[in-house]
């Protein structure tokens, strides 16, 4: 799956942070809500636009940041 075709990145849409393509919706706001304990139905009730595929591409876009991620040992 390609999370671009999902996943929008543009300085004059929220600074730049990634949101769902056509939307001002945050890649995070959905993470966040995911983390919450939400359904994937409550975020679609309250996301009419939300898709499976739009959330399995928010979920690889993460996975994507976090694995360029640079952990330093103290």
């Amino acid at each position: 799956m390609d999370y671009k075709k999902y996943i929008e990145i543009n300085p004059k849409i929220l600074l730049g942070k990634p949101v769902i393509k056509g939307t001002r919706i945050p890649a995070e706001l959905i993470l966040r809500k995911l983390a919450e304990g939400y359904s994937f139905e409550e975020l679609k009730e309250a996301y009419p636009g939300l898709t499976k595929e739009t959330l399995k591409a928010i979920l690889l876009y993460a996975s994507e940041v976090l694995s360029h991620e640079e952990v330093v040992s103290a």
